[in-house]
């Protein structure tokens, strides 16, 4: 059987889109050399059923384990009901990981811990204590348990179908879903759990593989730089120094709590001769000047800094065992602070990394990474990886930035019919800081309240900040858009995932009415993350570009790229991952060959030479300037050609 015909095989759909076929059979070439592949391909293509049937037959054949990485639950989600489909053609288990504190049944844990870190401690200290009694029924259940695994590795399942099975059987559902991933053929799970250091080392020695015996998929891998300097940045602020005093003295650790008051006092001296007097938010600092006023009192050398330090993290897990045992919150302020400095400490002297003191929370000290490209550096010992997404241009700056080698790179043609996209540039507005007066929101104003009123059902509006939504909002824009008739829906910063789900839920359900306006961001969750199909998103208008604002940590990351790739680094750092924001937001309208959609640019410097080219081609190729008066001439000629 050939290497296409057995890729075909796990394949389940009767027929497949244009590109499909070429997709999966470079995906098998890749696997089965040992190279890694950045692919770019449209909304709407296929991608996550295309990399799956590229990958499994030589990884089924050969033993290896698949680790499909996506941002969000939605995708996620997404990835096993393609592997449902799958298995009802050829054999395949696949299981969805997800955080401890959405699979646990213990009333404590779901209530005390938010982070991954302390959901595992706590959940480690319960079943060391006896305490877990899903965990004990793992012992005397054992029959019961195994035939569990057993069932879900027969075909692949959704987390709450695990989740419900276990909670009848009164078993632990994040063991059952450990259990099952080290014998399942597919694991999807988030970005962290291969970005994140600790988590990575953990997780894969769960399983019980090297990393040779993975092959990687990144889903939406656009998201990545982002991801991966999260993922290695850590911030820590002088409120949690402060609780630590508190919790040392309730502990009698009176070392701790000298060492720790000093130190404060250290930080909030070094804050005023910083940042006291200054009208900025944050800014760089030498990392030697945190630990400087502790060492003088206090007379310490740097061996007796780190046994300081190493006695906090030791402390701190007493503290959050006995905590455990008492039926408290299981955290430890020391131990968090001890981490910390300790992480500080070792990162002194690295060009890669940024020491902050900052006004957020009072006063903070942030750990920011500046190089992606250190998150990925096990690539190099996985059998292939594969990058894609539908945004990726221009893919040799995305294989730069990230640092990987003995890549493949392959963009395939958007789907969408040139008769079906419309791109309309305003020439008289942009979001340029000198030019966002109150004059210049109204004037945007007009266009989005015209363009919703012709786009029929549903619009959205992605700004390029959320001070830029802030701005069309006091031109009167929510008031102004009761003018179409249709509801409005504004993105919050910082609401809880289902929050917003049911919001853009409700959103969506509009389409089969009057239609609704969407109010977001550019690089938001709503922005990239969702999918819009049929009048739920006919058009979209973007107001502006994303581009960073100049901070210390912008401005860091330019100069360290501009080192490490010489006359590159503002566009790495800068100008790129604004205009990827921009694409991926555009990319809302379509997701088929067939589906109408326009998009409406409210900044006249997409118009620029240097701009257009980091553009996919439908988007330059249908582009045309506008005023007021032609963007809605040519929106009614669009829509009124039939939708």
């Amino acid at each position: 059987m050939s290497e296409s015909s057995e890729a075909f095989e796990y394949f389940p759909y009767e027929a497949m889109r244009p590109n499909q076929r070429e997709f999966i059979e470079l995906v098998s070439e890749a696997v089965r050399n040992g190279e890694n592949a950045i692919i770019e391909a449209p909304t709407g293509f296929g991608k996550t059923v295309s990399v799956l049937a590229g990958i499994l037959p030589y990884a089924k054949e050969e033993g290896y384990k698949v680790l499909y990485l996506a941002r969000t639950h939605r995708q996620m989600d997404r990835v096993i009901e393609e592997l449902k489909a799958i298995s009802g053609k050829s054999p395949v288990s696949g299981v969805e990981l997800r955080s401890r504190k959405e699979l646990c049944l213990h009333n404590y844990l779901t209530q005390f811990t938010s982070d991954a870190y302390t959901a595992m401690v706590v959940c480690k200290n319960l079943k060391k204590m006896g305490k877990c009694p899903f965990y004990e029924n793992e012992k005397k259940k054992k029959a019961e348990f195994d035939e569990l695994v057993r069932f879900f590795l027969e075909s692949p399942s959704h987390p709450a179908e695990i989740l419900s099975y276990a909670e009848t059987l009164e078993l632990c559902p994040y063991d059952l879903t450990k259990r099952m991933a080290e014998k399942a053929d597919v694991i999807v799970a988030s970005y962290l759990y291969l970005l994140s250091p600790s988590i990575r080392e953990n997780f894969i020695s769960s399983l019980d593989v090297d990393y040779s015996d993975l092959i990687v998929v990144f889903d939406e891998a656009h998201n990545l730089p982002d991801q991966a300097i999260s993922a290695l940045s850590d911030k820590i602020s002088i409120n949690t120094v402060n609780r630590a005093i508190k919790e040392a003295d309730e502990y009698n650790e009176h070392e701790i709590a000298n060492f720790l008051s000093i130190f404060g006092r250290g930080l909030e001296i070094l804050f005023q001769e910083k940042l006291g007097s200054r009208d900025v938010q944050e800014t760089p600092i030498q990392p030697e000047l945190v630990f400087e006023h502790v060492v003088d009192v206090l007379g310490l050398d740097t061996r007796w800094l780190v046994k300081t330090l190493n006695d906090m993290v030791a402390i701190g897990d007493s503290i959050r065992e006995d905590r455990i045992e008492k039926g408290k919150p299981p955290r430890s302020y020391i131990g968090r602070v001890g981490e910390f400095l300790l992480l500080w400490l070792s990162l002194i002297g690295r060009e890669d990394y940024l020491f902050i003191m900052s006004r957020d929370r009072g006063l903070s000290l942030e750990l920011v990474a500046l190089d992606p490209a250190k998150a990925l550096g096990f690539i190099r010992d996985v059998q292939s990886a594969i990058f894609m997404s539908g945004t990726l241009t221009p893919l040799e700056a995305f294989r730069d930035i990230m640092g990987i080698e003995n890549a493949r790179l392959k963009k395939f043609p958007r789907m969408v019919k040139r008769e079906n996209a419309q791109v309309l540039v305003a020439k008289d507005v942009s979001t340029r800081g000198d030019e966002r007066t109150l004059q210049a929101y109204r004037r945007m104003v007009d266009y989005i309240v015209e363009a919703a009123k012709i786009i029929p059902k549903n619009v959205g509006v992605f700004t390029a900040s959320y001070e830029v939504l802030q701005g069309l909002l006091s031109a009167n824009l929510q008031v102004r858009l009761e003018e179409t008739g249709k509801a409005i829906f504004i993105e919050k910063q910082g609401v809880p995932s289902a929050e917003n789900d049911a919001m853009v839920a409700s959103f969506k359900a509009h389409a089969r009415g009057n239609g609704a306006v969407l109010l977001g961001v550019m690089g938001g969750r709503n922005s990239e993350g969702q999918d819009y199909s049929g009048d739920e998103m006919n058009g979209v208008i973007l107001v502006g570009i994303p581009y960073a604002r100049p901070t210390p940590r912008v401005q860091a990351q330019i100069r360290y790229f501009e080192r490490k790739f010489p006359e590159k680094g503002r566009y790495y750092g800068y100008y790129l991952p604004a205009h990827r924001k921009l694409v991926q937001a555009a990319g809302r309208v379509h997701r088929s060959a067939e589906e109408k959609g326009s998009i409406i640019v409210l900044d006249y410097r997409l118009l620029w030479r240097g701009i257009r080219k980091d553009l996919p081609d439908w988007m330059v190729e249908t582009m045309r300037p506008v005023d007021l008066g032609r963007m809605k001439l040519y929106l009614k000629r669009f829509w009124s050609n039939g939708r």
